[in-house]
């Protein structure tokens, strides 16, 4: 490279190319944000970072997130070396996300983001906000003509959100759906199950697939299917992908899942329905985080015009999470949400650290490659994000740099430990060419983009 100068240069660490599949010690030139050079040979900068003894990862990719801005989810995000985290899923986004973007350049975020179009925001918006009520012709109408501006303005696809709105019509879905395959981009599904061991929810996001065309993302698919059918609900995925249909899934850590309590999911019918007790049921947020539900605090908390978070325990089964992300089109996700200090579920912090612990280093059900490419590369293809998820030149310097035999999740859930506590053996965190995240410190450099499609 002669006397080029690079902005930085991060020497000696153990470069991982999840495109290759392979390791190398190697140095990595920074400029603008970019990768300038990858080479054996050492690099010239008046910044050089030591990475001797680390795996230096591209950042990893966030594929279903509720960041939206909010600075505390970023930070914890950024903290488990997340360098771009995907907002507005589970049928929930901005409303304009044209002035959302606008609003993140101005004021610049810890790491990159992009963001579906939710559906349910728009319903609301157009006043179809009746979760058991489908949308009126003139509705899906307005609908249809937001879809196509979020998609002008950069949305990386459409959110629904049918487990919260499961009166949606399938006309609706359709013609929202159509939209974004129109425009190529994803669309994510939290499924509208009608019973803990409901499959006709996910072959209902096939046919979405196989009417629009639309390349479709099952979202937090252990929530949703890890109850002792996960066998089943993977086989038909993989005989839809086998007729051609592209579908794919992403899925946390963790069996309990969370919701907000004035949710749908929460109605004493759905409760009936899904043999939930009460006492399965923990608080997670607000003045009564920490207590199980009895029927005084659940009424009370229902009607509530404060927004109040909730964990379900009880109905999941541990080795379906292993067996969802061993699945090669599956993808490890947070489903983070805008939680204050010392609130929510321990997946904020702990989600993906603690999918490196439990696949590779205890369990052995991915090779340290592998893992890594689930966090990046798979991400980035199914979003089609050519320059995230790469090792090479050209490609964002966003860099996750860690000790894979350290590293570990350290968050619990409330009564345990702390939901947020930050992980270990991550040294620091890249975002466009620039330290984010220092031995879990916030550096304020703010250097995360807008994700624009």
């Amino acid at each position: 490279m002669g006397d080029e100068m690079f902005e930085w240069v991060i020497a000696g660490g153990r470069v991982a190319d999840p495109e290759r599949g392979t390791f190398a010690y190697q140095n990595i030139g920074i400029r603008g944000g970019r990768i300038a050079a990858i080479s054996e040979a050492p690099l010239a900068s008046e910044q050089v970072w030591d990475a001797a003894g680390l795996v230096v990862s591209p950042g990893f990719i966030d594929i279903h997130s509720h960041v939206s801005g909010q600075e505390y989810s970023g930070l914890l995000s950024a903290r488990q070396g997340i360098t771009t985290t995907v907002g507005g899923n589970c049928g929930g986004s901005p409303l304009c996300l044209a002035s959302f973007f606008r609003e993140q350049e101005e004021q610049g975020f810890i790491i990159h983001q992009a963001s579906f179009i939710g559906h349910s925001t728009l319903r609301r918006e157009m006043g179809a906000g009746e979760p058991l009520s489908a949308a009126t012709e003139e509705q899906i109408c307005l609908m249809e003509k937001q879809v196509s501006a979020a998609m002008a303005a950069g949305a990386c696809g459409l959110s629904l959100g049918l487990a919260y709105i499961p009166g949606s019509s399938w006309e609706e879905i359709i013609r929202l759906c159509r939209i974004a395959a129109e425009a190529d981009r994803l669309v994510a599904v939290d499924t509208r199950l009608k019973s803990l061991t409901d499959l006709d929810s996910l072959r209902e996001v096939v046919a979405i697939s196989r009417q629009t065309g639309a390349r479709t993302q099952v979202s937090h698919f252990v929530y949703q299917y890890g109850v002792g059918i996960l066998g089943e609900a993977l086989k038909i995925v993989d005989e839809a992908r086998a007729e051609g249909i592209n579908i794919r899934l992403d899925s946390g850590m963790y069996t309990p899942w969370t919701s907000g309590i004035q949710a749908v999911l929460f109605s004493p019918e759905q409760l009936a329905l899904s043999g939930l007790g009460l006492s399965d049921i923990l608080v997670i947020t607000g003045p009564y985080k920490g207590r199980r539900l009895d029927e005084e605090l659940y009424e009370f908390l229902r009607n509530s015009e404060e927004r109040t978070s909730v964990v379900v325990f009880g109905s999941g089964v541990e080795e379906e999470i292993y067996e969802a992300l061993r699945h090669p089109w599956a993808m490890p996700s947070t489903d983070i949400g805008p939680y204050g200090s010392g609130e929510g579920h321990p997946q904020i912090a702990g989600s993906f650290p603690r999918f490196f612990r439990k696949m590779v280093k205890e369990r052995q059900e991915l090779s340290l490659m592998e893992a890594i490419r689930k966090a990046t590369l798979l991400p980035a293809q199914t979003l089609k994000l050519a320059t995230k998820g790469r090792m090479a030149v050209g490609c964002d310097a966003d860099f996750v740099i860690f000790d894979p035999m350290k590293l570990e999740d350290k968050s619990e859930f409330l009564g345990i430990g702390e939901p947020d506590a930050p992980p270990v053996g991550i040294q620091s965190v890249w975002v466009a060419g620039v330290p984010a995240i220092i031995e879990n410190e916030d550096q304020r450099a703010k250097s995360g983009q807008v994700v624009r499609f």
